[in-house]
């Protein structure tokens, strides 16, 4: 096990043999608490969150496990909460985790009720740790059963959790190229100097702990799925009694004169976004792509770098996802910043000296001088070790699946990135989204059909984008959306657009708007109609706003 793999534990406070291990205090009347109604409650200085559902009680963990939201601060829906910032749900009743992108489940307390006061008891030794891992089983020496799972990102990582949660007693061996464990890609664009240990999302004890293999720095190079075998860069044949292709995509580089040259980077792990980030410091840097990546990087390197360019090929960034309003300030919001954007353009040579970059030739004849190219104009799905065998793929190497992530082949399913899935919110729609959440969700519910438990996806999108240290939020699916309906201003950078399609909304993106765009996700994932008139109304009392100020 390597430094950067090794595990980090906490110190376990000094505890007095005499204080008790329950600490149970009134939190509040309970005529304070409707149906419907939760709140944030202090019991032995840790907060809980207190809500109520049909005339009961009920008392977990107030910080999602995720990054610490407040979740009384979230939206309520049927006996279980979404998070504010990033969608994640839990249980009411159980605390468990029942929408990613957290990882661990809610501690719960009890509550009950006397001389209308309603108390919480809290257990000490349970408040060790804010999270709570969901009880999981190991190998059992006597089942010969084999899963394997290719590709070493959080679909994978979900998969095999969940197999051990459901008590899978069989081998399940997580394979990677990389040479670390599972870890938080999402940081990278966002904290580009981050240590890799610092975003790992579980430790090398944890896989020990419940018996999953993780075979690192090797890679698939065929599959035989009538032998039910995998043959792997090392020489190396596994068989499998079934099957996870999770091997995601891969960025896309630039294909002109030049493309060769020193100095041309491109973001896919913790180590490519140190290396950006000490490159471009005091540099002149020039970023290709306006999409989620790119700027992100362009927004991280503002007071960094020297200078910065972005060159887009759409009119306006994000056209195709937020749109012309929310794209316009966006790209304003770094202009004010000192980043320069040429859009409507692309890079047709790179010229170098020494093999290292120093200008970018445009199609326009736009001459910008570079010291570094940092190219995000898209991905490549990692695909290749399907050729040759009787995996189905499209006509652009992704692999369909079905409602229960099933590819062709039985006992051969496939997840995250490299999947083109049924949206269930969008009449099925058969769509390639590579969001954190979604190759979570897809991991879980490969797990469960690999045991036939007949379980569909069904998540509703859900990811975020970070500018200025400013999150915008979006969930949905907003593809050939047809109105918008802005509230709030974009230019006071406060406003929750809501995406319409035949009349009724598709899709929201918000900004300083919480917890609105996780009320448009539950509503979404529960089949409730959000209409296109009750999406003009002034009334916006259905969004949950604590502050209905809109200036």
């Amino acid at each position: 096990m390597s430094a950067r793999q090794s595990s980090q534990t906490n110190p376990v406070p000094d505890v007095d043999p005499e204080e008790p291990e329950e600490v149970t205090e009134a939190v509040c009347l309970e005529s304070e608490l409707q149906d419907g109604q939760m709140m944030e409650v202090e019991v032995g200085h840790h907060n809980v969150l207190l809500a109520r559902c049909e005339g009961v009680y009920y008392a977990v963990g107030n910080q999602c496990t995720h990054y610490g939201a407040p979740l009384s601060r979230g939206y309520l829906g049927d006996h279980r909460v979404r998070c504010p910032w990033h969608g994640s749900c839990f249980d009411l009743k159980t605390g468990d985790l029942e929408e990613f992108p957290a990882m661990d489940c809610l501690p719960t307390h009890k509550v009950k009720v006397e001389n209308s006061k309603v108390y919480v008891s809290i257990n000490k030794k349970s408040l060790e740790q804010n999270k709570r891992l969901k009880p999981m089983g190991t190998r059992v020496p006597e089942v010969s059963h084999t899963v394997i799972l290719l590709g070493g990102g959080c679909a994978s990582l979900v998969c095999a959790e969940t197999l051990r949660q459901e008590n899978y007693g069989g081998r399940i061996i997580m394979v990677t190229r990389d040479d670390l464990l599972p870890y938080d890609k999402t940081r990278l664009s966002k904290v580009m100097n981050v240590e890799s240990d610092s975003i790992l999302l579980r430790r090398m004890e944890f896989f020990h702990q419940y018996d999953i293999e993780v075979w690192l720095r090797k890679e698939a190079m065929s599959i035989n799925t009538d032998k039910k075998t995998v043959t792997f860069n090392d020489g190396i044949t596994q068989c499998y009694d079934q099957l996870l292709i999770a091997t995601g995509c891969r960025a896309k580089g630039l294909e002109c004169p030049g493309s060769d040259l020193e100095n041309i980077l491109m973001l896919e792990t913790p180590e490519d976004a140190r290396r950006i980030h000490y490159a471009c410091v005091n540099n002149r840097i020039v970023v290709v792509g306006t999409s989620f990546v790119g700027m992100e990087i362009a927004s991280y390197m503002t007071e960094k770098a020297f200078s910065i360019t972005v060159i887009g090929s759409s009119e306006i960034p994000y056209q195709r996802t937020f749109g012309p309003d929310i794209g316009k300030i966006t790209m304003m919001i770094l202009e004010e910043k000192g980043v320069t954007f040429y859009m409507n353009d692309i890079v047709t040579e790179i010229r170098g000296e020494d093999k290292k970059v120093k200008e970018i030739v445009l199609k326009s004849g736009t001459v910008i001088p570079a010291d570094i190219l940092i190219v995000g104009i898209g991905v490549i799905p990692n695909s290749e070790c399907l050729q040759g065998s009787n995996v189905k793929m499209d006509a652009k190497n992704y692999v369909p699946v079905d409602k229960y992530m099933r590819t062709n082949i039985k006992d051969v399913f496939c997840a995250g990135d490299l999947s083109t899935f049924p949206l269930k919110m969008a009449k099925d729609q058969k769509v390639n989204i590579g969001h954190w959440q979604l190759a979570q969700a897809h991991g879980r519910v490969a797990a469960l059909n690999m045991l036939h438990k007949e379980v569909e996806f069904d998540s509703v999108p859900f990811y975020w984008t970070v500018l200025l240290g400013m999150t915008i939020r979006y969930t949905g699916f907003g593809e050939g959306y047809t109105d918008l309906v802005l509230k709030g201003k974009v230019e006071h950078s406060k406003f929750l657009a809501l995406y319409i399609k035949e009349d009724q909304v598709v899709a929201a993106a918000g900004l300083n708007f919480d917890p609105a765009v996780s009320v448009v996700a539950e509503r979404l994932a529960t089949g409730k109609v959000i209409s296109k008139a009750e999406a003009e109304s002034d009334d916006l009392t259905w969004l949950h706003l604590p502050d209905l100020n809109l200036s």
